[in-house]
């Protein structure tokens, strides 16, 4: 049996203990011990104890337990990834997803409801690929990514580290994202996407950049 600690108490943290909820249902050897969570206001959450806040960590670290950063956003995600690197992350997959052959998927990322990850694609660690997502085959999607729910990157699609990709977006074969770069909600995009830069509309176009 693996215990699995929650990291956040918000919002994706609430889908994510769903999804883990059904994971063991499936027959998943694993059971959610608690919550780490720094709002003072938090002692419990979906119904688990809230343990600690998130800097005691190391507490809870040991051969039994495995922790996902359940926080959608990309920056908050890998900062505490960052701190935290001595840490055993558990990858999440829902048991409604479909996952194709030669699929690598790493630590600590999470892939949800009704999403579809198809051949030969590659999704780094601590990524979101979030509901009803479209992964075609022979993607490259690197750490701290959020891919949004309905979000659709046709085949041979690269995205850049954490980078965000909006709800409904589409993105073309074989187009190559930026690193810290923003897709606007249902954006179309048909050419490449510096790094750092804000892109929107149909087709998509940058509009800002990051500083």
């Amino acid at each position: 049996m693996i215990d699995i600690i929650v990291i956040g108490a918000g919002g994706h943290a609430s889908v994510i203990i769903d999804c883990i909820e059904l994971m063991i249902k499936q027959g998943e050897n694993i059971q959610i011990k608690g919550i780490l969570d720094d709002r003072k206001d938090k002692s419990e959450f979906m119904g688990y104890k809230v343990l600690d806040k998130i800097g005691n960590i190391y507490l809870y670290n040991d051969e039994n337990t495995k922790f996902v950063i359940a926080i959608g956003d990309n920056k908050l995600r890998m900062n505490i990834a960052n701190k935290f690197k001595n840490i055993n992350y558990y990858t999440i997959i829902h048991p409604s997803s479909i996952i194709g052959k030669n699929v690598h998927i790493g630590y600590g990322s999470m892939v949800m409801a009704n999403a579809v990850i198809n051949s030969n694609t590659i999704i780094g660690n601590h990524v979101i690929i979030n509901s009803g997502a479209i992964i075609e085959h022979d993607n490259i999607i690197n750490d701290f990514v959020h891919i949004s729910p309905s979000a659709t990157l046709c085949g041979g699609v690269k995205i850049g580290y954490m980078t965000h990709v909006g709800a409904s977006a589409t993105i073309i074969p074989s187009i190559k994202i930026g690193s810290e770069s923003i897709v606007g909600a249902g954006s179309v995009v048909t050419k490449n996407i510096k790094s750092r830069t804000v892109n929107v509309g149909v087709p998509s176009k940058p509009i800002k950049d990051i500083l």
